[in-house]
């Protein structure tokens, strides 16, 4: 079946409404290192100047993350990523209504964004923590459970599968069962596949190509393209700024096939990417 019928999500700490199809999340990262925009948004003020930026722009969601998980970050203490990420969120939550993530693996870090405002949880270990599944249910707070195979610092090492989407879909299904399990509400819960966590070029390219199946499961789907090295590979772009035109192209074949939520760094382009598959794809009256 689909995933949920219900257009609108709605919680304590935010609202989410699918009603015009995939919305976009944006990805503000508070890390020196991450792949992409490393460095930019250390700063507290220049960090939430972006996230109201990008709220602005068409992001339904900003999704903060204080650690980077590209191939090969070696993670960061638990009181660093809190330094980094809180007054962030409290920022975001003065000056902008959408709701703020917190990108984070770790309980405590989770515990600290819900405190200063954070209305979601995006987790690339799917959980794994049960206090974190707990804090979520507790909280009555949207999860986003991601696929990666090993963690950042090795995922990237030889990553092998014999059914890549079959063993992804099987491992999110179980991850989503186990959340329900714990007081999740089914509505709140996310399944994303983990693009290039643990994956190769064509693992990547199989995943999208069967994305379909995924929406199909009765969760909803989020999708992590933006900007990510198997673009690069595809077009030959070395710098991920020059990757936008790439992720759109994945962002519309993602957004037609009934994904939720699209993470994106160019917020402005790909909210016009997810207007356009809209208006296609809407029945005519």
């Amino acid at each position: 079946m689909k995933s949920n019928d219900e257009k609108i999500v709605e919680w304590a700490g935010g609202r989410l409404d699918f009603s015009c199809g995939c919305v976009v999340m944006g990805v503000l990262n508070v890390t020196p290192d991450s792949f992409s925009d490393g460095g930019q948004f250390l700063e507290a003020e220049r960090a939430v100047e972006h996230g109201v930026r990008m709220a602005s722009e068409g992001a339904a969601i900003i999704d903060v993350g204080g650690e980077s998980t590209r191939p090969g970050s070696k993670g960061i203490s638990i009181e660093e990523q809190i330094r980094r990420v809180v007054p962030v969120i409290k920022g975001l939550c003065e000056k902008t209504e959408a709701p703020v993530s917190i990108d984070t693996k770790d309980y405590e870090v989770a515990l600290a964004a819900l405190e200063a405002g954070a209305g979601m949880i995006n987790d690339i270990t799917a959980l794994s923590d049960e206090q974190m599944g707990e804090l979520a249910a507790e909280r009555n707070v949207p999860v986003v459970l991601m696929h990666i195979q090993g963690m950042p610092r090795t995922m990237q090492v030889e990553p092998r599968y014999e059914d890549v989407v079959g063993e992804v879909l099987e491992f999110l299904a179980g991850r989503a069962k186990a959340a329900e399990e714990l007081g999740i509400a089914k509505e709140k819960i996310f399944i994303d596949p983990g693009i290039g966590f643990g994956k190769t070029l064509e693992h990547n390219l199989l995943l999208l190509r069967n994305i379909d199946k995924f929406v199909d499961s009765g969760y909803r789907v989020l999708v992590g393209t933006s900007r990510k090295s198997f673009i690069g590979k595809i077009t030959g772009k070395e710098e991920p700024s020059e990757r936008v035109f790439g992720t759109a192209a994945a962002v519309a074949l993602c957004a037609a096939a009934g994904v939720s939520i699209v993470r994106v760094h160019d917020v402005a382009e790909m909210a016009d990417v997810v207007k356009v598959v809209h208006a296609v794809n809407q029945n005519p009256s």
